[in-house]
């Protein structure tokens, strides 16, 4: 019986153990985001969500740095307030940390985009 209990001891601390491990692999190691300024009747807004946004959250890039959604003119959130506010619509604001490590203004396309993000997202190696 002390053999028995023993050994579902061992078990159980594999098991928590596997579990822990997992988690970590599988959590992203950067704690990126990237921020799009938008409004409502923004036209390059509406080309970038039918151009990109289906496919964003299926890339490398969308799970370095999930896109996050704010609307011109209101009040960044609290966790920003260290971020200039954008003026332009839209704006592509790459933050880590809570601070901003770059920022892209205008939608220049989906080629051109990837290829900009891609050098923004460089900068969170640096």
């Amino acid at each position: 019986m002390i053999v028995y209990h023993r050994y579902m001891q061992i078990i159980e601390f594999i098991r928590a153990a596997t579990l822990s491990t997992i988690c970590l692999i599988s959590s992203p190691l950067l704690a990126a985001e990237l921020l799009i300024v938008e409004s409502d009747d923004c036209p390059y807004c509406k080309k970038f969500h039918a151009e990109i946004g289906p496919a964003y959250p299926n890339t490398e890039e969308g799970s370095t740095a999930p896109l996050r959604s704010l609307q011109l003119g209101h009040p960044m959130p609290a966790e920003y307030k260290n971020i200039t506010p954008a003026t332009v619509t839209p704006t592509f604001i790459l933050v880590h940390e809570q601070r901003e490590i770059d920022r892209l203004v205008g939608y220049p396309g989906d080629e051109h985009f990837w290829f900009l993000l891609g050098k923004m997202l460089a900068k969170l190696d640096s």
